[in-house]
């Protein structure tokens, strides 16, 4: 057959800032930031679950129109001088039905706004990490293709909406898609659309996947796009465990309800019972644990989301929770928004907490709120989640090309 080269059953891929302009020295007024225009004239794509048009990330307000050279259509009645784009390409899902390129899961949003988001004033998560939230790039125009339905985003949508966002007049193509398997280039649909991008003067932009910390895991391996892994900024949104014989480790939590007492609580370790399910508090896991009023020590990891361990322990009557990393994850941390109060600390917490409870027969702890502090001089580190080299398709480029923030990041 005339132009055919190659055919491989398609893959699904993967789903993969107050402060952060502050942490990497961009600042409003002065600078380089203020030197680029803020992205002014430039157009931006993004590949994801859609997007939400009424988030107030997406106003016009001070854009100017978009570039003579853009082709492209919005199919919301709310797009504007700066959402200028917006399309759903579902090439299995729905052939002949319109579906609307409004985001369900909020992972699209999220990551159009931190590449294009404009300035938003007041911005906070649960009163925490308060200040203007904005994009990298307030002043460009975004472009948005919906390639997800539901967890997953195949190939074949994704190339769509890559040729598209080309043919468009995108400068910029920018998604946060992949998966922990490697595959020659020549079977990476993803890889050989953005090749022809690349060619047609179109930069592409990648995430390096949230697979790690294990080696070559890493997405998006192309030598001709910029894989970005995450890491951490200086802000963390601090809890204290408070252990009875004195010792504090610091954690975080975005959830920091006011009015929970400093007073001493029993700790209990959820794993006590031996079973593996109950350390991670699995779900149904603490029935026939003592864990009423206490404070529960879970263990991270399972396949099992943090904040529905938390749930776990509220169900079974818990007053607090710390949640504590396995090895591989180290010193790496979230603030979740928790249903009850709750820490999650290190591995190296982990160990000692484990050693405190072991040491006494009435072991006690409790929590306690420390709030927004800047100013960790461990960053930028290299979260646990993000994904690794080496570069399986290819061992002699070196993959991630660079890191950026990407942990813990207030956006829309």
């Amino acid at each position: 057959m005339d132009g055919f080269v190659l055919a491989h059953p398609q893959r699904k891929l993967r789903l993969q800032t107050t402060h952060t302009p502050a942490f990497l020295g961009l600042h409003r007024e002065i600078g380089f930031w203020k030197e680029s225009n803020f992205g002014k004239h430039v157009i931006i794509g993004v590949l994801d679950t859609g997007v939400l048009p009424s988030h107030p990330s997406f106003s016009d307000e001070g854009m100017p129109p978009p570039p003579a050279k853009w082709k492209g259509r919005c199919d919301f009645v709310a797009c504007n001088k700066q959402l200028i784009g917006a399309r759903s390409f579902n090439i299995e899902g729905n052939g002949t039905m319109f579906e609307p390129p409004s985001d369900d899961d909020g992972h699209g949003t999220h990551t159009a706004s931190t590449a294009a988001g404009a300035f938003v004033q007041y911005a906070d998560a649960l009163g925490n990490a308060k200040g203007p939230a904005v994009g990298m790039a307030p002043l460009a125009h975004l472009a948005i293709y919906k390639v997800c339905f539901g967890e997953d985003c195949k190939e074949s949508n994704i190339l769509a909406g890559l040729d598209a966002a080309v043919e468009d007049g995108v400068d910029v193509l920018s998604h946060s898609l992949g998966t922990d398997s490697s595959v020659p280039f020549l079977q990476d649909v993803d890889g050989v659309g953005s090749f022809a991008a690349m060619q047609k003067g179109t930069f592409v932009s990648c995430s390096a996947g949230n697979s790690g910390p294990s080696n070559g895991t890493i997405s998006n391996e192309a030598p001709w796009v910029l894989t970005v892994g995450a890491s951490t900024i200086d802000r963390k949104i601090v809890v204290t465990a408070k252990l009875g014989n004195g010792w504090q480790f610091d954690g975080e939590s975005v959830f920091q309800p006011h009015g929970f007492p400093p007073t001493l609580l029993p700790l209990v370790y959820a794993g006590m019972n031996g079973k593996p399910e109950s350390a991670l508090c699995a779900n149904g896991s603490l029935e026939g644990i003592d864990v009423k009023g206490k404070v529960v020590l879970c263990e991270r990891g399972g396949g099992i989301a943090r904040d529905a361990k938390g749930q776990e322990v509220k169900n079974a009557g818990g007053a607090a929770m710390t949640l504590t990393n396995q090895q591989p994850d180290g010193f790496s941390t979230n603030a979740d928004a928790y249903v009850l109060p709750a820490t999650h600390v290190s591995y190296a917490a982990e160990q000692e907490i484990k050693a405190y409870i072991n040491s006494t027969k009435t072991p006690m702890a409790t929590i306690f709120f420390k709030g927004t502090i800047i100013g960790d001089a461990t960053a930028p580190a290299l979260t646990s989640f993000s994904s690794r080299g080496p570069n399986l398709a290819s061992p002699g480029i070196l993959k991630p090309d660079i890191i950026g923030p990407g942990v813990n990041i207030l956006a829309a």
